[in-house]
């Protein structure tokens, strides 16, 4: 049944741009599916742009701040209409990095151990011994990361000189050598591991979103019990922290580890841009595009 739907793409965070790229793809694959879609970038006037456009189902396509961070969430909450993706809660617990790994941890999920330091405390002396992984604790798609290698005399010069608005705070965790698995989960299914091969440093912005910036090996060549490992620790993280929707998981599988699999991050947002991992893993399945949007439309509820 064709339904009038508001995307939310663009928006106010420094992921603006893989917001506007994810919205208009979602755009056209539920105009595909024979939708009437009307496309919001949306501002701090969002509930105004809401009320003009008078949508039956809003599709979030937003990243990052002010847009999976659980202010959206709150206003879509109180514009009334069923809405994409996790409510506030879930969105806000899961966009604070190490306050999702904290109740993650106590569901028996292992993730590794950080810190939350100040960044420019964090640009004068090691927080931890090299080597780790220093981030903004509320940013996504990499954004502002730094990987501080074994032996390294003092830690990035680049924390200190970070924007503002990627925060002060910034998570510093032990880095976990090994390879880049992930998972995508449409609500109570996980779908695949896929392994990610970045044709840059490490997995940063440009390998996920520029064209070649990675390989993507689906299936991932793994062990059939990591595999399904994997599958289970996202499923658990999803509803642990009562996601809705779609949900992607990143994990670092170290095969010489006594506990070789970790979960790095819990993303209640995935990309939808034609680079996207949940997008390939739905297709993997026999889940064409503008078939997951409109399930994803379909999923949409308020009091998320």
């Amino acid at each position: 049944m064709s339904k009038r739907i508001a995307v939310l793409l663009g928006g106010l965070s420094p992921e603006r741009e893989v917001s506007l790229v994810s919205g208009k793809a979602v755009a056209d694959g539920l105009r595909e599916k024979g939708h009437d879609v009307v496309e919001i970038d949306a501002g701090r006037d969002l509930h105004n742009q809401l009320v003009e456009a008078d949508p039956d189902i809003v599709f979030n396509a937003l990243h990052g701040e002010w847009g999976e961070d659980g202010m959206v969430q709150g206003v879509l909450e109180h514009f009334g209409k069923p809405y994409t993706h996790s409510g506030v809660l879930a969105s806000a617990l899961a966009m604070n990095k190490q306050m999702a790994k904290d109740v993650l941890r106590a569901a028996g999920i292992p993730c590794p151990e950080g810190m939350l330091v100040n960044r420019f405390e964090a640009a004068k002396t090691h927080a931890m011994k090299p080597p780790y992984v220093a981030k903004p604790n509320a940013q996504g798609s990499s954004v502002g990361v730094h990987i501080v290698l074994e032996g390294a005399n003092r830690p990035p010069a680049g924390l200190a000189a970070e924007t503002d608005d990627l925060g002060d705070e910034v998570l510093v965790e032990r880095y976990v050598p090994g390879r880049e698995l992930t998972v995508a989960v449409m609500e109570d299914r996980a779908l695949a591991v896929t392994e990610i091969i970045p044709n840059t440093t490490f997995y940063d912005y440009e390998a996920k979103y520029a064209a070649g910036g990675s390989d993507h090996i689906l299936p991932a060549k793994i062990p059939a019990e990591v595999e399904k490992l994997a599958m289970e620790m996202a499923l658990k993280a999803h509803k642990t922290l009562e996601c809705r929707g779609l949900t992607r998981c990143d994990f670092r599988y170290d095969e010489s580890a006594e506990h070789p699999l970790w979960l790095l991050e819990i993303n209640t947002q995935p990309g939808m841009t034609p680079t996207s991992l949940a997008p390939e893993q739905a297709q993997y399945c026999g889940i064409a595009f503008p078939d997951l949007v409109d399930w994803m439309a379909e999923n949409a509820s308020c009091r998320r």
